[in-house]
């Protein structure tokens, strides 16, 4: 049994711990404490945590105290229930359990000025809140972009045009209460059932104990900022053997291949030109590793996998003047991690590729909402006042719109006044003036209601399957979604053909709907399908277990995305070579010379038809991945204006479960009672051993006795 079970008996409250060890000790003589914490508590498994993340000047978040918190559960439905938390209930604190279309900042604001709050339980909303929800900021990535004083000050903190005007910024606030989601709907049912139970008020009478309470535990061991943060990282390494971590930089890697292939042992040619495409991996929310980013993300990089796989397809693409690179840059919501590390890299020849040889700049950004199949051009007003820029941008924006006539995507450019709207190019931009556009399904602010969110999924971009599909038939069921990504991706190909010095007729560069299809079910619905079971490399089985695939950065790398697109990226561009096991991963021992030009994958392969094992092989690909860590942390600058200083705290346990609380009368009555057993129990055992002689003497031998 357990708390909050409908219909089941009351379990023990909170005095319930030490009369359950004393019941236990005096009936069996040992007892696990584990199984009498399973007596009264239940565990909420399918929760999770808003945790703290810092930056150069602030910490943002939530925590819990170190022993976690706890209080009355109260059921929050509607704004006018929120009265009998902060002001008419009787027993605080309280544990809010709160409707998801209540989660706004205001609520939020009210629950900060209160003491009579200990944590927040948020139910998610279903369906989404019809108005958005956008936790995020309203100028994303402000100051770390290209525009600030010295360069279009017109535009900078999204003075010209606000990106996320639903954007309520809770994502960026410090709340020193912990915030849980509930993902489970049984699960906050039988909280609520458990609400209903015990603490509903009834005709206006004050509900009596025992009550139901909730405890979330998510204490975090960062405090303050980063720089705080890596400083006492950095002192205690030096000085202690077993240096205790705080906190730890965000980290990834980002994916990186070229149409044909290049040393990467040596630097590329300055008079050799490149045409960058780019898209960003990762996304974010209020809530821990729950970054669906349909929209935000997964949208534009299988838009991106689409179109490096119809120019693979192209039958003299090797023989082009200019090389194609394909970018996916990693932890872009967190000030610019990847590219900003890139363009690092560029700078310092840390890369094969420079800054100098990049001849145009492609990034494909939210491209799933497009209204009346329009897409928009984002050009950079600044950098085209320099002319041989501007020549090349109206050069690259020809080529698209050219691409875009006989396909269903209607191509328009924004006002040459607008400025770029958050990019990776932004970065590069920084660096250098490079002719580039942004390719978006929005004009001005974003379409998309849901932008940073856990509720950016697969419904937010109309990614619907009819009811009763298996999972293979879901897999290549071919939805409206992914027939328009594969048309804007037929436009993009398009028009990089002709910009690498493409002469040939165009129509026959098709992205396919089927491959589009199969990345959406597998970046959006599940991971663990048969086609990524079959493309992954054998020793990353170990990530197929999560079947929604999340798509934050996180600090263990690399994270699932980031092999999934590696694995994709691959699967789509690379080419079966008749290599060994043992050759495919040792290449360096070959004596070929290709073995600079590629990457070799040993991968899984599909199963035997006639048994249960697979049909592994080799693919030689161009495929690459390169550092996504912010440069701050190469240099140690921690308080850097320039670099993203993003970590994240480390945290020791991270739970929630509910229980029974007694009154506080009870529990005093039950520690004295508990306290005052054992005290009697020590004194007899101290008379009974003072007076052992005595009490179990033996009587003398009769026989023994002498007259």
């Amino acid at each position: 049994g357990g708390p909050g079970r409908a219909g089941g008996a009351a379990p023990w409250g909170g005095g319930a711990l030490l009369r359950g060890i004393l019941l236990c000790v005096a009936a069996s003589g040992s007892c696990w404490g584990n199984s009498v914490e399973r007596k009264i508590y239940i565990t909420l498994n399918k929760t999770a945590p808003c945790v703290r993340l810092l930056n150069a000047t602030h910490q943002i978040g939530c925590q819990s105290s170190i022993n976690g918190d706890t209080g009355v559960i109260h059921v929050v439905e509607k704004e006018q229930d929120l009265k009998w938390v902060l002001s008419d209930g009787p027993h605080p604190p309280y544990m809010v359990l709160l409707e998801g279309e209540l989660f706004t900042r205001e609520l939020l604001q009210q629950l900060k000025r209160t003491s009579r709050v200990s944590g927040l339980a948020v139910a998610l909303s279903r369906p989404s809140p019809l108005p958005g929800f956008s936790p995020g900021l309203k100028c994303p990535n402000d100051g770390f972009g290209v525009y600030s004083n010295d360069y279009g000050p017109q535009y900078a903190h999204c003075n010209w045009t606000v990106w996320n005007p639903l954007g309520n910024g809770i994502s960026y606030e410090d709340f020193d209460f912990p915030i849980f989601l509930l993902e489970d709907a049984n699960e906050t049912q039988i909280i609520k059932q458990c609400y209903r139970d015990h603490n509903l008020p009834r005709n206006g009478s004050i509900p009596e104990y025992p009550l139901c309470a909730m405890q979330l535990f998510s204490h975090m061991h960062a405090v303050t900022s980063t720089v705080t943060c890596m400083r006492r990282r950095t002192i205690q390494s030096t000085f202690s053997l077993n240096p205790e971590e705080f906190c730890d930089p965000l980290i990834d890697y980002n994916v990186w291949s070229t149409l044909k292939p290049i040393n990467t042992s040596r630097k590329m040619h300055p008079s050799d030109e490149v045409i960058m495409v780019a898209a960003r991996l990762d996304s974010h929310s209020f809530f821990w590793n729950l970054a669906p980013g349909a929209e935000s993300t997964v949208s534009s990089f299988v838009t991106h996998l689409a179109v490096a796989e119809a120019l693979h397809k192209v039958p003299d693409i090797q023989s082009l003047p200019r090389n194609i690179m394909f970018t996916f840059f990693q932890g872009e919501t967190f000030d610019y991690i990847g590219s900003s590390r890139m363009v690092y890299d560029m700078e310092n020849d840390r890369f094969p590729i420079r800054l100098d040889n990049i001849y145009a700049f492609l990034e494909l950004s939210q491209v799933a909402l497009r209204n009346n199949s329009v897409l928009w051009v984002h050009t950079d007003p600044i950098s085209q006042k320099n002319e041989s820029v501007q020549l090349r941008v109206k050069n690259l924006v020809a080529a698209l719109t050219k691409s875009s006539l006989d396909a269903n995507v209607t191509l328009q450019e924004v006002n040459q006044s607008q400025p770029l709207p958050p990019s990776s190019f932004q970065r590069f931009l920084r660096a250098r003036n490079i002719p580039g556009v942004v390719l978006a399904d929005h004009r001005t602010s974003f379409h998309n209601r849901y932008y940073q969110s856990v509720y950016d999924t697969p419904e937010n971009i109309l990614v619907d399957y009819p009811a009763g599909l298996s999972p293979e038939e879901a897999l290549i069921y071919v939805t409206d979604t992914a027939k328009s990504l594969a048309e804007v991706a037929t436009v993009v190909a398009r028009a990089l053909y002709q910009l690498a010095g493409g002469n040939g007729s165009t129509s026959a560069i098709q992205a396919a709907p089927e491959t589009v299809s199969r990345m959406l079910y597998g970046f959006l619905i599940r991971a663990n399908n048969s086609w990524f079971q079959s493309i992954i490399k054998q020793d990353m089985k170990i990530i197929m277990v999560d079947n929604v695939p999340q798509h934050y950065i996180a600090v263990n790398s690399p994270v699932n995305t980031t092999q999934l697109v590696q694995s994709v990226l691959v699967n789509l561009t690379g080419t079966v070579v008749n290599f060994t096991k043992e050759e495919c991963q040792n290449p360096e021992k070959m004596s070929s010379p290709e073995k600079e030009l590629y990457e070799y994958f040993w991968v899984q392969g599909p199963r035997d038809p006639n048994s249960t094992s697979r049909i592994p092989f080799c693919v030689q690909s161009t495929v690459r991945l390169s550092k996504a860590l912010s440069p701050a942390f190469e240099l140690k600058q921690w308080g850097s204006t320039e670099y993203s200083t993003w970590t994240e705290s480390r945290w020791k346990d991270i739970r929630a479960r509910i229980f029974l609380v007694a009154s506080r009368e009870l529990e005093i009555i039950t520690l004295v009672v508990g306290i005052a057993i054992l005290i009697f129990s020590l004194l007899a055992t101290y008379f009974i051993n003072a007076k052992a002689d005595v009490l179990f003497s033996s009587p003398p031998d009769p026989g023994a006795m002498a007259y």
